[in-house]
């Protein structure tokens, strides 16, 4: 069974409560249900990991090294700041997949811009939860 860590950037816990206008009504605890949802349906092993971090976000892409066949990451805040993420992807050269539930590149100039896009195979943005049953199914099939 393939085994999957899928890590949610900082301010995702706080969805429900974070501007439900652009991010909707359903809570986090939703979001990891759903994940872990579309994770069985998959026969994938997944590993939820949520740091406002972003130390914490390096140090478990660092441990994935050797543990995980996929990352599917949602790097919030840091996709746009954080070169210590990329360089951790790079260095465990593990298949990931950039998950947004918001559109970044219809909203303001400075969400436009990924770094973490430099790396990832993959960039799925604007399907809300759906986009992160999507990144499950590409990297099942890696």
């Amino acid at each position: 069974m393939k085994k999957v860590l899928v890590i949610n950037g900082p301010n995702l816990n706080m969805l429900g409560l974070r501007e439900p206008a652009l991010y909707g009504a359903k809570n986090f605890e939703a979001l990891q249900q759903f994940i872990r949802g579309c994770a069985d349906e998959l026969q994938l092993q997944v590993q939820l990991f949520q740091s406002n971090h972003e130390g914490a976000i390096v140090d478990a892409i660092q441990e994935a090294y050797g543990v995980y066949d996929g990352i599917l990451i949602n790097p919030a805040a840091y996709t746009h700041t954080s070169v210590a993420i990329l360089d951790a992807l790079k260095a465990v050269a593990i298949p990931t997949v950039e998950v947004h539930l918001t559109d970044i590149s219809q909203r303001e100039d400075f969400r436009k811009f990924s770094f973490v896009s430099l790396y990832a195979e993959k960039r799925i943005c604007g399907k809300g939860f759906e986009g992160y049953r999507e990144a499950l199914e590409y990297l099942s099939k890696k």
